[in-house]
């Protein structure tokens, strides 16, 4: 048995790609740490395509490297993998915190030659706040095009098991102090809940990507937002794909994303492959 599990442990690790880390990368010309990203990038190789993620925390919390499995099980794949640390509320705004992944995206495209990245196989991710703030980025124009960019830089988006693709639904339906959470970040009036739900900017025409969203399943408020955000974008005629997360939680399934044997990990990455042999 044990010389079963170091034949394990070396074919993982035979099999896994090397890859080169720049950490805390300035994207927004500032010197604030929380406006850098980390960069993970195979040590050989050209034009490759990008996964730019989102780290969840409530808007207020969380850090770029708290990334798991992730780095490398999209390296394996032949992926750049960029991962974004923002602005946090109370200092700034989720208009302001928006701006800075569109800074970052940004930020990729203008360094893409030296990064070896092909900036027409560009995807946004990200998990829980992150996820929100991926949705967000990739259907309100205005974010991209402060930047200098637009929707149709963005080949897929793929938000991971939030709740606020309508956040106004979603403050009206909680009790006064769960809803605390997201008053914080989303403002106690309603127009500015429904300007920062990304179920407002769904429409036609607009260049919005293919999304693949996914959600736990056993979340009723995560499931119910999921669904009729999905339903939004196919009314619009946009791609959109569900996935609901069997016997995971709202840690587990971005904890687990990467492992080899994690379906939502497989469904992403058949959704990228599909979406990559569109771009060809």
């Amino acid at each position: 048995m044990k010389t079963l599990l170091i034949l394990m442990l070396w074919a993982s690790v035979a099999t896994a790609t090397e890859f080169q880390v720049d950490r805390d990368i300035n994207y927004a010309g500032t010197e604030n740490r929380q406006q850098t990203l980390d960069l993970y990038r195979p040590s050989t190789g050209q034009k490759h395509p990008v996964m730019i993620w989102i780290h969840g925390g409530g808007w207020r919390a969380g850090d770029k490297g708290s990334v798991q499995h992730k780095p490398q099980a999209f390296v394996d794949r032949g992926f750049v993998f960029v991962s974004v640390g923002y602005r946090l509320i109370p200092d700034v705004t989720l208009d302001q915190m928006t701006g800075d992944i569109a800074l970052a995206i940004h930020w990729v495209h203008e360094h893409a030659e030296q990064y070896k990245i092909d900036t027409t196989k560009v995807f946004v991710a990200g998990h829980s706040a992150g996820a929100h703030l991926a949705a967000l980025v990739c259907t309100d124009s205005t974010y991209l095009k402060a930047a200098g960019l637009s929707l149709g830089d963005i080949i897929g988006c793929i938000p991971v098991d939030t709740a606020v693709y309508d956040a106004h639904k979603q403050i009206s339906d909680q009790s006064p102090v769960r809803s605390a959470l997201y008053r914080a970040a989303f403002g106690n009036d309603e127009q500015s809940q429904r300007r920062f739900s990304p179920i407002t900017h769904v429409a036609q025409g607009q260049g919005i990507p293919p999304f693949l969203i996914l959600h736990v399943a056993s979340r009723p408020d995560s499931t119910q937002q999921s669904q009729e955000f999905a339903n939004s974008l196919k009314t619009a005629g946009i791609h959109a794909e569900l996935h609901a997360a069997l016997g995971k939680d709202h840690g587990s399934i971005n904890r687990d994303l990467g492992l080899r044997d994690d379906v939502p990990t497989n469904v992403i990455f058949n959704f990228l492959d599909r979406q990559l042999k569109v771009e060809e």
